[in-house]
């Protein structure tokens, strides 16, 4: 079995054949090349808390008028030379973490959900990139890769409920974005949008936390088709060899202050890093 497609195939020696061995797994996936996509950026949107006592308060005072706080995030997945990679935002030059949100006590889940992710990367309405590139501002929200639940007013999640928990304080899911042809992105002016590959993520919880380093554990119950430009299968699970030229990329946004390093090496105590991210 090899990851190239016959068509595509350059060698004359051809690999072993197997027997099949896909049984019991989802449909196969299709990812789109990151060079689809258009990146733009719009007005700065300020985090609601300025640290993580105020998230973990606010938090708290949801929890008290409305219940279980629900939060969404979603991984959307792309590939570049043939490997998968997750768009995901960077704050403060420092702390990453997924597009979404918590969903409004009113609302329906997808729904919210779907807001939230216009809220934080569809264009803004009426701007140029908008007018150039409509879009229906639609997603379609594919699958649910995990659940994290927060079981105090603290900082810490887990990917299970304990069993001495029986009023969790706020469940966040994760859940698989499928991408379509083409779609056009904006991200506020201070964050940055990154591409960033499967194997830079995995086992990687010192940068990326706990959260963060598991998604390629949850998106290898997936097989994989990689289409070029032209809409041609270039590429299969299992897939090719790593290139070299892969790697993390800075796709839009990112203020000046953003661009520059933190000479002293010191973390700000923002509300983004509630989770660990």
């Amino acid at each position: 079995m090899a990851s190239i497609p016959p068509d595509f195939q350059q060698s004359n020696y051809l690999p072993p054949p197997i027997a099949g061995f896909s049984e019991r797994q989802p449909q196969t996936i299709r990812l789109y090349p990151l060079s689809n996509y258009t990146f733009g950026t719009k007005e700065t949107q300020p985090e609601e808390d300025p640290s993580v006592k105020d998230r973990l308060k606010r938090l708290e005072e949801h929890y008290e008028q409305h219940g279980m706080r629900r939060t969404c995030e979603g991984v959307l997945v792309c590939h570049e030379h043939n490997h998968p990679h997750v768009l995901m935002l960077q704050i403060a030059n420092a702390f990453f973490k997924l597009p979404g949100d918590y969903i409004h006590h009113d609302q329906p889940e997808i729904e919210g959900f779907k807001l939230r992710l216009n809220e934080r990367l569809a264009p803004t309405a009426g701007s140029s990139l908008s007018a150039t590139h409509p879009d229906d501002g639609d997603w379609n929200v594919f699958d649910t890769l995990a659940q994290w639940w927060r079981p105090n007013f603290e900082t810490f999640m887990y990917p299970y409920l304990p069993p001495h928990v029986t009023r969790p304080k706020e469940c966040k899911k994760l859940y698989f974005i499928q991408l379509p042809k083409t779609k056009v992105l904006s991200v506020p002016k201070n964050m940055k949008l990154l591409a960033v590959p499967l194997f830079e993520l995995y086992d990687n919880t010192g940068r990326y936390g706990p959260q963060l380093s598991a998604i390629p554990h949850y998106l290898s119950r997936y097989k994989w088709e990689f289409v070029d430009e032209e809409g041609n299968v270039v590429s299969w699970t299992p897939g090719a060899e790593v290139d070299a030229k892969v790697q993390t990329k800075i796709l839009a946004g990112g203020d000046e202050e953003m661009q520059q390093e933190d000479t002293n090496g010191v973390k700000k105590d923002t509300a983004a890093n509630i989770d660990g991210q």
